[in-house]
């Protein structure tokens, strides 16, 4: 790979028909329309938080350098950043009135606003940019390694990277647009950041698991495809059937591993009443530990327990209920194990320790039975073991 350092460039230089693209789509123009800031490899913009933005203006009002700044001259002898499109984007949507700063007053202050000589000092503040051009291997391979400092790229990002392409950049058009209407909708179900390829992660993690294959090979074999219906169309397949299937919208829905389910239950009928009735249920029982294992619990017909974590009785309650039954057996004269008193067996008026002896559910947790004193008894761990859910 071949380098050459620029100094004779200027914020100017760098702002000349900068094009801040709202949609969030490929773009981001620059050096007289020389200069692609955002190529398809290049995150969103992301320091668009009224401090990180500021912070490199102030650093330029001050006279601090802002860095070193890597271009990459592709085959056609464009020029496209690889490394310090933040930056570069932030000094673009400034002098082009896109966000204000604070003044020494604390007065607000854009950049039309400004003293012609801090506006002047803003825009021929030089850069320090390298020039690189080589292989496209070379070129990903330096990406990875410049962006290993600052805000290190996720791992969707670097495979946004290395199969940058057709594919990638119409996703980003539909995954990764925060003005696309159907995101609210999504965030119900998916957890993250849209700009931060969050949404395009989980819908190829998705349509990936359907069909038994790795992202980066997904990626791989559709990368120079125009369009993105299949991964579009699957994606909005497991969300309709969450939607249609649960018609509560709860907090707790968000992140859980719908496109699994969806493989899982999506020919299952459901009624979406019933279903609606038990997820309640569930969430105001005390016992559920785990309210996030309710809807694949109820999926999956409330057989796997362990989905839900529930919460077993407290020691106190185990101690409470063994003196209970304990002091009842010995006026009695028969076994403080219940199932053992029962019948004619070589137990049944023997007297367990509490180590010998576990809690449990006078009737069932799965048929409505609390995980309170109330509920519970002490049986010889034989018996517990045998009694299962009878």
């Amino acid at each position: 790979m071949r380098t050459i350092l620029h100094t004779e460039w200027t914020v100017a230089d760098i702002c000349k028909g900068f094009t801040y693209n709202e949609l969030e789509g490929k773009g981001l123009f620059g050096l007289d329309g020389r200069l692609t800031i955002q190529p398809e490899y290049q995150r969103h913009y992301i320091y668009n938080d009224g401090k990180r933005d500021v912070a490199v203006i102030e650093s330029l009002l001050k006279g601090y350098p802002i860095g070193l700044i890597y271009f990459n001259r592709t085959a056609d002898g464009r020029l496209e950043v690889l490394d310090g499109q933040q930056r570069i984007t932030s000094v673009g949507r400034f002098v082009t009135g896109k966000f204000a700063i604070k003044d020494e007053a604390d007065n607000v202050q854009y950049f039309s606003g400004l003293p012609e000589e801090l506006q002047s000092r803003i825009l021929q503040s030089p850069l320090l940019v390298y020039e690189c051009e080589g292989e496209e291997r070379e070129i990903k391979e330096w990406f990875k390694t410049i962006n290993i400092v600052g805000i290190p790229l996720n791992e969707q990002e670097l495979l946004n990277a290395i199969y940058s392409g057709e594919f990638v950049t119409a996703a980003k058009r539909v995954f990764s647009n925060s003005q696309n209407a159907e995101t609210q909708k999504w965030s119900h179900y998916v957890k993250g950041d849209v700009k931060r390829q969050d949404y395009l992660a989980e819908a190829l993690r998705w349509i990936c698991h359907s069909k038994q294959m790795s992202v980066d090979a997904y990626m791989s074999r559709h990368r120079h495809d125009a369009t993105t219906g299949e991964l579009e169309s699957y994606f909005r397949s497991v969300i309709d059937w969450v939607a249609g299937t649960f018609t509560m919208v709860e907090r707790d829905m968000c992140g859980l591993e719908w496109g699994r389910l969806y493989e899982t239950y999506h020919n299952t009928p459901y009624s979406t009443e019933h279903l609606a009735e038990r997820v309640r249920a569930l969430q105001a029982d005390e016992s559920v530990r785990c309210p996030r294992g309710i809807y694949e619990y109820v999926l999956g017909g409330e057989t796997d327990k362990r989905l839900l974590d529930i919460r077993i009785f407290e020691e106190s309650t185990k101690r409470a209920a063994y003196k209970r039954q304990t002091e009842l057996a010995a006026q009695k004269g028969i076994s403080n194990c219940p199932l053992c008193a029962l019948g004619d067996n070589a137990n049944k008026t023997r007297l367990y320790k509490l180590s010998e002896m576990d809690a449990d559910h006078v009737t069932a947790w799965s048929k409505g039975g609390a995980t309170g004193i109330e509920n519970c008894e002490m049986l010889c761990k034989t018996h517990n073991r045998a009694k299962g859910n009878k």
